[in-house]
């Protein structure tokens, strides 16, 4: 005896299937993981902080408030 398929359903499984496929395909083209986001935010936030603080006042500029 054949198995009973609801086409609603085996519709909606495809699409699914098809999204995560996509979704795998976009994650793998395009996609960084957390640890390496907050890695290169972390470097940026330190470089940001050396250069401010090694940066030379210009002569013009009010360094006392």
């Amino acid at each position: 005896m054949a198995e009973i398929v609801n086409l609603r359903m085996a519709r909606k499984r495809k699409t699914r299937d098809e999204k995560e496929r996509l979704a795998q395909q976009n994650r793998q083209l395009h996609g960084r993981s957390k640890a390496e986001k907050l890695r290169s935010e972390t470097e940026a936030g330190r470089s940001s902080a050396f250069l401010d603080g090694h940066r030379l006042a210009r002569k013009d500029e009010d360094t006392h408030g």
